[in-house]
């Protein structure tokens, strides 16, 4: 980023610090977070840190895959380094870089960048994939892309590289203390249950139930993970989906509302996800070795959207980039002309938030209190 950029979000930081409910971080980190910072793994927090999800956390492997869902090309990545597109669906970064930064650990690979070796994967991989949700039909329009099933599966091939060069004693511990991102749900809901002329699902099942499979089917492959011996587990909770630019375009919702029925849907599976978490840690096996913790990005986005000027933003309705009825009806084509002043839109196009955004919520996610992580947050996390 610029000098000039890096003092804006400086800035935008200070004001929100008048918010309550902004978490308290040293400004020599915040300011290293958003300058890129050297790599200090040295020191970071976990040996490694592996991420599971959709576009939000994609940071390149669907310009592998035969897929619609994909953003190699300008202007996303406009604001990264070299103001370059690498696969990431912001203007930015996304809020498992700025995790990674504040974690004192080195950018992580995608998986599909490591399948012909010569790649460091000791620190990480990123199986994240544009479209992919946790049913394996969820997506499917859009052409390739990996299901949470198919990401696990992917793991399962770093873990055997992982292998080769540890002994079995040091993988062990190796895995027990690295950190497990795992952001998925947004997609079963905006490519799935949500577009009833593609999937038959929201004929099938009223809202609770479809929360209840999404869940039963999440539980299963988590456990695959515990059982491959992660012990560290960061959930995301989905966002206030009725309030992106793509169900404000597609509903029609009036100027200043998002679309509550499908955030009341959005809160089901959250609220889902927190009796996870609590059955987990409780649960006799898994709570004498692991810790689960609920990510809830849900809240703190509510509370960005409903507090714009606080964190210093002033659109929050439509997509920086995008055409169409807020900005939200096609996403940012190739060489389009994004809006001049990117750090004050929460929403980059009709379905993704600003590289600003994502900076809130991985400090919140960071050091913010139970309201923001539940039980403990991330740097509580790395004591343990």
């Amino acid at each position: 980023m610029h000098d000039s950029e890096i003092f804006k979000f400086k800035d935008m930081m200070m004001m929100s610090c008048i918010v309550q409910s902004l978490v308290l971080v040293p400004w020599f980190l915040v300011v290293a977070v958003l300058a890129g910072g050297e790599d200090s793994s040295d020191t970071a927090m976990f040996p490694a840190m592996f991420v599971f999800g959709d576009s939000l956390v994609d940071n390149g492997n669907n310009n592998h895959l035969n897929s619609l869902a994909r953003s190699n090309y300008l202007p996303y990545g406009i604001d990264f380094a070299g103001n370059q597109p690498t696969g990431r669906f912001s203007n930015g970064k996304t809020i498992v870089d700025f995790i990674g930064e504040l974690l004192g650990l080195p950018e992580i690979p995608a998986f599909m960048d490591t399948v012909d070796g010569g790649v460091d994967i000791l620190q990480g991989v990123n199986y994240a994939s544009a479209a992919g949700g946790i049913l394996e039909e969820t997506g499917r329009h859009l052409g390739e892309r990996f299901s949470m099933g198919r990401q696990v599966e992917n793991f399962e091939k770093t873990l055997m590289e992982i292998s080769r060069s540890m002994r079995k004693e040091s993988v062990k511990e190796y895995m027990a203390k690295s950190l497990v991102v795992v952001s998925l749900g947004n997609n079963d809901y905006i490519n799935n249950y949500l577009k009833p002329t593609l999937f038959l699902s929201s004929s099938i099942y009223d809202p609770t139930s479809f929360a209840d499979l999404l869940l039963s089917n999440f539980t299963t492959h988590l456990l695959v993970l515990y059982g491959k011996g992660f012990r560290k587990f960061v959930i995301a909770g989905v966002g206030p989906l009725g309030c992106i630019p793509d169900q404000l375009a597609a509903r029609e919702a009036p100027p200043g509302e998002c679309v509550e029925a499908v955030n009341e849907m959005a809160e089901l599976f959250n609220n889902g996800l927190v009796s996870l978490v609590d059955r987990l840690n409780s649960n006799s096996k898994t709570a004498s070795e692991a810790i689960f913790v609920y990510g809830n990005t849900y809240g703190a986005a509510v509370d960005i959207l409903t507090n714009p000027f606080s964190y210093g933003f002033e659109v929050t309705d439509r997509g920086c980039c995008g055409v169409g009825r807020n900005r939200g009806e096609i996403t940012c084509l190739p060489l389009a002309v994004p809006c001049a002043f990117r750090d004050r839109h929460v929403f980059w196009d009709a379905f993704h938030p600003t590289q600003a955004f994502n900076l809130i919520i991985a400090l919140r996610a960071f050091n913010g209190s139970k309201s923001d992580c539940y039980p403990i947050n991330l740097s509580q996390l790395s004591r343990l």
